[in-house]
């Protein structure tokens, strides 16, 4: 099947307790894990590409590249999503160049002016079929351009969720509850240690999501940052020449009861990273001698694929939901 966009996959996500997975690409390797997985799964799934992406690997070839996971995945509905959006320009030339859904980010902006500027790009993408997520909050971390210095980040307001969905016209809406961008979400003295010793982060602002949840009601909701740093993966980029001390993510628990409720799409990049860099720079240690990309592109690819098989099967619940978001 074609390119979708997000309209049916978030009714169905919302109607039935699950999110959708929305997974950062920006080569052929992450591209293809994920839409395998996908597939073994009959799972729908958001392929994000962000401003640092298109800048990377030019936006004909992300393009290219998510049009050949959907010949190749014909069963699975893809929708080929802008991340972060910083501008109308950038919006357009993504609706233009056949994505199917975008983000317009102006919640650095003025109430009013994140109302103006999220207005203009849904009147734009809406002519065209295409679907607009807007945000309010900011998250901490960093993610390409996005940088917020921890204890900068702001809670969504419920108050003013009503007026930015009413007046914008947007399709879903990026909330700020606790999480945030990159693989070091929290700081070890905001995390309390259980009984084995691991760090636990805070919990996230469920109360927020709930007020919201009853002022948009059937309204789709969309968490950002929202990786769960994978330990494992942090093991093996520490064992093998790395240095991530204290990379803390979100509990999966946490994501699983998000997604039954509000919240129809989670964003989930930095995991994958840390498995790519964390098998290859296992292989490497392994076996120094070896030189070619396809030898350590290929277990790579086998561990985003197995990672984003979990995700969709034990956190997001969207395993088997393909033919509904159809």
């Amino acid at each position: 099947m074609a390119l979708v966009n997000s309209k049916k996959m978030f009714e169905q996500a919302y109607k039935n307790g699950y999110a959708i997975g929305a997974f950062n690409v920006n080569n052929m390797e992450i591209v293809q894990g994920i839409t395998e997985a996908c597939k073994e799964v009959n799972a729908p799934v958001i392929l994000q590409v962000s401003k640092g992406a298109r800048a990377y690997a030019n936006h004909t070839y992300l393009v290219k590249l998510v049009e050949a996971a959907v010949k190749e995945c014909p069963e699975i509905p893809i929708v080929l999503h802008l991340d972060h959006g910083p501008d109308f320009e950038t919006c357009k030339s993504c609706i233009d160049g056949g994505f199917t859904s975008v983000m317009i980010d102006g919640s650095h902006l003025p109430f009013e002016e994140n109302i103006e500027l999220t207005k203009k790009v849904v009147e734009y993408a809406h002519a065209r079929g295409v679907t607009v997520e807007g945000e309010l909050g900011t998250l901490a971390g960093i993610e390409d351009d996005v940088k917020v210095e921890h204890g900068a980040e702001s809670y969504t307001k419920p108050e003013e969720v009503i007026e930015f969905v009413t007046r914008t016209g947007v399709d879903s809406l990026a909330i700020a509850i606790g999480t945030s961008h990159g693989a070091y979400k929290f700081k070890p003295e905001q995390c309390t240690r259980n009984e084995q010793g691991i760090l636990v982060p805070p919990a996230l602002r469920f109360d927020i999501l709930e007020e919201v949840s009853k002022k948009l009601p059937g309204f789709p909701i969309v968490l950002h940052g929202s990786s769960s740093v994978p330990q494992e993966y942090v093991k093996m980029v520490n064992d093998n020449g790395g240095k991530m001390p204290d990379a803390i993510g979100v509990p999966e628990e946490q994501l699983r009861k998000a997604a039954g409720l509000s919240v129809c799409k989670i964003n989930l990049d930095s995991d994958l990273r840390l498995a790519m860099t964390g098998t290859i720079r296992q292989f490497f240690n392994e076996k120094p001698d070896k030189f070619d990309p396809r030898e350590y592109l290929k277990p790579a690819r086998a561990n985003i694929k197995e990672i984003v098989k979990h995700k969709l099967i034990n956190v997001l619940g969207c395993a088997g939901k393909a033919d509904e978001c159809k």
